[in-house]
């Protein structure tokens, strides 16, 4: 009876116009999470922040956003809620901390988003903490990179309640143009790393076709355009190039700097891999991606961008 009338009033509080400016707590103010926590405010709402990194906190304050000390005070204060954190453990960290966790003071009918590219089962823990608290958890990891951060224009992958994802979905537009719902709790997670097993894969594939090319004599410009008119073409050949100069305004014509980090790759495809195990899944490619991310990470590639693969092949004979 509580939970059928919990969410009754969840869809009544949250099935508003991202614009109304409703006040919405965000943890974790990194490379995506900073730009979201923006476009949140441009849509009007007011932003109750936290992040370690007091430098992060600080520039969304310049912009009209409230600082707290902790995921707790932050919770303490809105009854909706964001989370971007880099992994399984700083999400467990962040709601569950017995003296700083969001789960200490959520308020009764508070809507959790968490968009951290985390363990499914981790996501259905934090979702069964948060129901014991009157709350309502969905995993929303997130598609696009840096520029769709920035952009607004992210695809958001849900899992959770049907009957709270409208209401979940009127905050995501926010910052995003593509938001999924791919069922209960955890099913979020699962597209994502299914995504990126892809995309790492694909990367790979792209920069040792670039390489070969580039080795064979052809101009890289010359062949992107060829893959990018051909049975070839991917994300990663059309989008977010990995060679340098072929394409503006990605990271491999800026250093690597900045967008997804090698590490993060690596841990992605972790997650990946364990659930093939659990799942019996065979995913040879992603076996050897994954060895691949693990390679750089460990030889002075972990924060340049996984686009810097091509670099990493480029200087192997």
């Amino acid at each position: 009876m509580f939970r059928t009338l919990n969410r009754r009033v969840l869809s009544a509080s949250f099935s508003t116009s991202c614009t109304h400016g409703s006040k919405v707590g965000f943890i974790g103010l990194g490379i995506m999470g900073g730009p979201m926590a923006e476009n949140l405010m441009k849509k009007g709402h007011k932003v109750v922040v936290h992040d370690i990194n007091t430098e992060a906190v600080d520039q969304l304050v310049s912009q009209g956003a409230v600082a707290a000390t902790s995921p707790k005070h932050v919770a303490d204060q809105c009854d909706q809620l964001l989370t971007m954190l880099r992994n399984s453990e700083q999400v467990l960290q962040c709601y569950t901390d017995p003296d700083t966790g969001v789960l200490g003071s959520v308020q009764t009918g508070s809507l959790l988003l968490d968009s951290s590219t985390i363990a499914p089962n981790v996501s259905k823990r934090v979702a069964e903490l948060a129901a014991r608290k009157g709350a309502v958890y969905m995993d929303a990891p997130v598609s696009g990179g840096v520029i769709a951060s920035k952009g607004a224009t992210l695809t958001f992958m849900v899992g959770g309640p049907e009957s709270e994802f409208v209401a979940a979905k009127e905050l995501l537009s926010c910052m995003g143009k593509n938001i999924v719902h791919c069922g209960a709790v955890g099913m979020g997670q699962a597209a994502k790393i299914c995504n990126n097993m892809l995309l790492a894969i694909s990367m790979i594939g792209t920069s040792e076709t670039m390489n070969l090319g580039m080795r064979l004599g052809l101009d890289p410009k010359l062949l992107a355009s060829i893959l990018n008119s051909s049975s070839g073409r991917c994300w990663s050949s059309d989008t977010y190039n990995p060679v340098p100069g072929v394409m503006p305004g990605v990271p491999s014509s800026n250093q690597y700097q900045g967008g997804f980090a090698t590490a993060l790759v690596a841990k992605d495809l972790g997650l990946a891999l364990d659930a093939a195990v659990s799942t019996t899944s065979p995913t040879p490619l992603g076996g050897l991606a994954l060895q691949v991310y693990r390679l750089m990470a460990g030889s002075g590639y972990a924060e340049k961008d996984f686009s810097s693969v091509f670099e990493f092949l480029q200087e192997r004979p």
